[in-house]
C-alpha cells in the first residue's frame, strides 16, 4: 500500500518524505550542521597558550563589531562585491541580448565561449589575470599605452581595480546566462510591432525588452553578488596581503592567528549578511517576476 491510514481516517503519503529524507539528511549534515558548529564556535573563549577553551563568551563579537579594522574589511567585500555586480550587469545583459539574436549556428561557438571561464580552474585563471596585470610591463598596461589610452602603467595587482576586474571576468558566465533565461520568455513578436510602429532600435530595448528581462538581471546580480562577496582564491592572488577582504580575513584568522572562533565570527556575520541581503532581493525578484509575466 502507498498510503497509510491516519487516526481521524485520513490517508496520509509518505511516499515524499521518503524520497525527500535522503536529501533532507544531506542538507543537514553538510549546511546545517557546519553552520551550527560555526556558530557555537564563534562564542567559545580563546588563548594563544591554551588555545580553544570551552567557556563561551561574547569577546569576539564585541571585538569584531567595535573595532573599525574590521569593518573597513566588510566595507571593502560590499564595494567590492557591488562594483562586480554592476560590471557583470552592465557588460554581461548586452552580451546575452546579442547572443539571443544570433542564429543557432553562431550561438552555440558563442555559447562556449562565453562559458569557457566556467571550464577552467578559478585558480588558473586567477593566475593568468596576474601574468596580464603584471607590473609596469604588464600585458594590459604595455597594450594601453599603445592605443595612447594612457600615458603611465596603471596598478593593477594589489589593487580594487585588479581584484574587481578578475572577478567580473569569473563571474560574467553566470549574469550572462540568468539574463538569457529571461529572453527566451520574451515574445519576438512584441519587439517586431513596435519596430512597425516607428519605435527606434534603442527605444524597443529600453522600453520593452529590459522591463521583461529585469527579473532574469536581478537575479543574475544576486548570483553574482553572493558570489562574489564570498571569493577567495581571486582576493587572495590578485589582492594579496595588501588587499584583505571579508574571506582572505578569515582565512588569516583560522590557519595563521589560529584564533579559530574570531575567524568564526567574521563568517557567521559574513553568512547573515548574505542572507539578509539575498532575501531581501529574492523579495523584489519575485515581485518582478509577478509584475512581468502576470
Amino acid at each position: 500500500m502507498s498510503a497509510a491510514v491516519s487516526g481521524d481516517g485520513r490517508s496520509r503519503n509518505w511516499a515524499p518524505y521518503l524520497l525527500s529524507g535522503p536529501a533532507l539528511l544531506l542538507f543537514i549534515g553538510v549546511v546545517v550542521a557546519p553552520i551550527a558548529m560555526t556558530a557555537l564556535l564563534s562564542f567559545q573563549s580563546w588563548d594563544r597558550v591554551k588555545g580553544i577553551g570551552d567557556v563561551l563568551v561574547l569577546a569576539h563579537w564585541r571585538e569584531v563589531l567595535s573595532d573599525g579594522y574590521f569593518a573597513e574589511m566588510f566595507l571593502r567585500t560590499l564595494r567590492l562585491s557591488v562594483i562586480v555586480t554592476v560590471l557583470t550587469a552592465v557588460i554581461g545583459a548586452p552580451e546575452a541580448y546579442i547572443l539571443h539574436r544570433m542564429t543557432s549556428r553562431w550561438k552555440g561557438v558563442c555559447l562556449l565561449v562565453i562559458l569557457g571561464p566556467l571550464l577552467i580552474s578559478v585558480v588558473a585563471r586567477t593566475l593568468g589575470w596576474a601574468l596580464l596585470f603584471g607590473g609596469a610591463n604588464g600585458v594590459v598596461n604595455q597594450a594601453l599605452i599603445k592605443l595612447g589610452i594612457i600615458s603611465a602603467p596603471l596598478p593593477f595587482m594589489f589593487t580594487e581595480t585588479g581584484v574587481a576586474i578578475a572577478l567580473a571576468h569569473v563571474l560574467m558566465p553566470f549574469m550572462v546566462l540568468a539574463v538569457s533565461a529571461s529572453l527566451q520568455k520574451v515574445d519576438p513578436k512584441i519587439e517586431h510591432a513596435a519596430a512597425s510602429l516607428g519605435a527606434r532600435p534603442a527605444t524597443v530595448v529600453f522600453r520593452i525588452v529590459l522591463p521583461q528581462v529585469m527579473p532574469g538581471l536581478l537575479s543574475g546580480a544576486i548570483i553574482v553578488f553572493a558570489l562574489a562577496a564570498s571569493s577567495f582564491a581571486t582576493p587572495a592572488i590578485i589582492g594579496g596581503r595588501r588587499l584583505k577582504v571579508a574571506s582572505t580575513l578569515i582565512y588569516d584568522e583560522f590557519l595563521n592567528s589560529l584564533n579559530w572562533p574570531l575567524g568564526a565570527v567574521i563568517a557567521m556575520i559574513l553568512l547573515l549578511a548574505l542572507v539578509a541581503i539575498v532575501a531581501g532581493s529574492n523579495r523584489i525578484v519575485e515581485r518582478r517576476y509577478a509584475e512581468a509575466f502576470s
